[in-house]
């Protein structure tokens, strides 16, 4: 019994003594780090390329004493009641949410204090990660043992989002007219619930549900002895008048763009920091709100709260690198993390033209032909790679490059890329601007390494302002308060590529929605074309958990990303939001403007020749296409496609097993 006992003991001890010792530690560590500064001051003017300002973030950074009391109770009884008892953790709320969260199997309860919450608005994103959960734990600790309570409150209530408002007083002025100073019970319970979710509970956007969660808060403000039974009726029965702006976009259209704006002005060395946080800066930005709205739009036509995929999409100008327009998620009042510039995915299919840029430049040609059959590909070592084309659809007949591009064909691209060398295609991507980690494997050709939305949009710039390097910016210009220019973006660019051979591969990028092209399959693009008024450049790419599109004219460049932050499986139910995000936004953009095609370079010639051989066409061929070459490789009345897999077999020494 004894055993029993002391062994019953250790079990318990001996884990409370680790979390002691572990405690003790960690709050050492935060004490001996440096204090973490908070900017009180900082504001900021944002103007779109037309000089009109977009974005004003005039912060009014006010103190505690400067807040109502109401909303102060408010908002401690909802969000942390131990607040002023705990040292950054409430360990009793935790515990039940990991409880919660093994039964669920998720990570959907959480118990962030009002502490931890202020570490993530300063300095975090919204995943719902362990990683970020930890770096929130210790930034926590930081702000507990650097400064006092009432510091950390009033910090806390400057900075947090009510509803794509920022900070109590700007939240005050923009709901209700007033300083957060003269807020009642009844309007301070109504802000105090929205930041748990700003949108489902703004009242711009859903007074019903504002009113549902202000009940909420009042029960618990009644619950803690802060507020009498009458206050609580009274405030409840309370109709508030809202005077905030009707529309969310236009409350959070940009934000995803400011974020991007403010981490390009960190990098700019030679404008002094002190600056930079006195205020009163104007950035004129790359932003073009028409693009702007014109995406979002496009976007929220297709995705909606309910929608669980995420959306990320960057619109730039291929002539300057400027991006004129983004989003970064589907809702920044839910996330702030901006997939757009940070997440690095798979690409799939869009990296083919990257390859086919690489094999025009060996000497291949729109007509150069491999067999598309169902293939395993062996190497040294009895290693094998078994790719399939999708829907397993293959010619077993030799087609050429453009009829690959069109059926975005795996086995071509895979056999291509073999041919020319697993490093061609690495340093291709490297020259466009590509920096993210490439393995030289055989299914780089199919986009299975990660890279982000932002790189892959750069290097597709490339190739829509006929072979330049651009490099992605969101500043223009930049200003003091007193109109003195601090800096300047050049916005130059260096030519990388032969424009001759861009031309011929935007040329076959149209081929993904030619209806010429439809035989023993479908060009992937297809569903497309009764939307296409205008002529483009375009590529998509799938993977079990990434859906990509990138396209392109001389004037706009636009990649649209569907997936989710997990790396789930995409749902058929999917499938079809990517494409048609990026030809509404285009195709909306383009609507009144004049836009012209690449002009035919002088050392480029058209032939007609069957698509799918590229063979010169003769009178029985019932298709026919225009294929461009440079003068003196095309393809003559004679001419015989050369059997590249026989070269492929003996030069590559693969064994191709049928």
């Amino acid at each position: 019994m004894k055993k029993k006992t002391k062994k019953a003991l250790k079990i318990v001890i001996i884990p409370i003594i680790l979390f002691i010792f572990i405690h003790i530690a960690v709050y050492t560590y935060c004490f001996i780090t440096p204090k973490l500064e908070i900017n009180k001051s900082q504001s900021f003017y944002l103007y779109d390329t037309k000089n009109e300002l977009v974005f004003n973030d005039d912060k009014s950074w006010i103190s505690l004493e400067d807040i109502s009391p109401y909303l102060i109770n408010a908002t401690i009884s909802t969000e942390d009641k131990y607040f002023y008892k705990h040292i950054g953790f409430d360990y009793l709320r935790i515990a039940k949410a990991i409880v919660t969260n093994i039964v669920k199997r998720d990570k959907s309860e959480g118990a962030s204090t009002i502490t931890q919450q202020y570490a993530r608005n300063l300095f975090l994103n919204f995943e719902k990660t362990w990683k970020r959960k930890i770096d929130e734990a210790l930034l926590a600790c930081e702000l507990e043992v650097h400064y006092t309570k009432n510091e950390i409150l009033e910090g806390y209530l400057n900075t947090i989002n009510y509803g794509g408002v920022y900070g109590i007083e700007s939240a005050s002025k923009y709901y209700f007219g007033k300083s957060a100073k003269d807020l009642t019970l009844a309007e301070a319970t109504l802000l105090a619930g929205i930041p748990q979710s700003p949108s489902n509970y703004s009242p711009v956007k859903n007074y019903k549900k504002s009113k549902e969660r202000q009940k909420i808060v009042l029960l618990m403000m009644k619950n803690n002895n802060k507020i009498t039974n009458e206050e609580y009726n009274n405030a409840l029965n309370t109709n508030l008048t809202i005077l905030g702006k009707t529309e969310k976009k236009e409350i959070t259209s940009i934000n995803y763009f400011k974020d991007s704006v403010l981490e390009e002005l960190k990098k700019i060395t030679n404008i002094p920091e002190e600056i930079t946080k006195t205020g009163g800066l104007k950035i004129y930005t790359t932003l073009d709100i028409e693009a702007q709205e014109d995406l979002e739009k496009a976007v929220y036509s297709y995705i909606n709260d309910e929608t669980k995929v995420q959306t990320a999409a960057i619109m730039m100008n291929p002539n300057t690198g400027g991006v004129i327009a983004m989003l970064g998620g589907n809702d920044y009042n839910k996330s702030q993390y901006n997939r757009a510039t940070k997440s690095k995915r798979q690409v799939g299919s869009t990296m083919k033209p990257l390859l086919y840029y690489t094999a025009l430049e060996s000497g291949f040609t729109a007509s150069s032909s491999f067999t598309s059959e169902k293939t395993t590909f062996t190497f040294s070592g009895d290693k094998t790679y078994s790719p399939n084309n999708y829907n397993d659809t293959y010619a077993n007949n030799p087609i050429s490059m453009a009829a690959a591009i069109s059926y975005s064909d795996n086995i071509y691209a895979v056999k291509t890329h073999l041919f020319l060398g697993e490093n061609m295609l690495v340093n291709t991507a490297k020259r466009l601007g590509i920096t993210s980690k490439l393995a030289e494997v055989p299914s780089l050709a199919l986009g299975t390494e990660e890279i982000s939305l932002l790189e892959m949009t750069t290097s597709y710039a490339a190739f829509a302002n006929s072979g330049y390097k651009v490099e992605p910016h969101f500043i223009k210009k930049i200003e003091d308060s007193k109109g003195n220019i601090l800096y300047e973006n050049k916005e130059e660019k260096e030519l990388i590529l032969n424009s001759s051979l861009t031309f011929i591969l935007n040329e076959m990028l149209t081929y993904t929605y030619n209806k010429n092209f439809i035989d023993y399959n479908y060009p992937t693009l297809i569903s497309l074309l009764p939307n296409i008024t205008h002529k483009y450049s375009i590529k998509s790419g799938t993977t079990d958990t990434d859906l990509l599109i990138m396209g392109y004219n001389k004037d706009a460049v636009l990649g649209i990303w569907n997936g989710y932050d997990d790396n789930s499986k995409i749902e058929s139910k999917d499938y079809s939001y990517h494409k048609n995000i990026w030809i509404d936004t285009m195709e909306a953009y383009f609507k009144d403007k004049e836009t012209s095609w690449y002009d035919i370079p002088t050392n480029v010639v058209g032939v007609v020749v069957n698509p799918i051989t590229g063979i010169i066409a003769n009178d029985n061929d019932t298709k026919k296409e225009m294929f461009f070459y440079i003068k003196g490789t095309e393809p003559s009345l004679n001419y015989k496609t050369k059997d590249l897999d026989a070269v492929f077999k003996e030069e590559n020494k693969v064994v191709i097993e049928e």
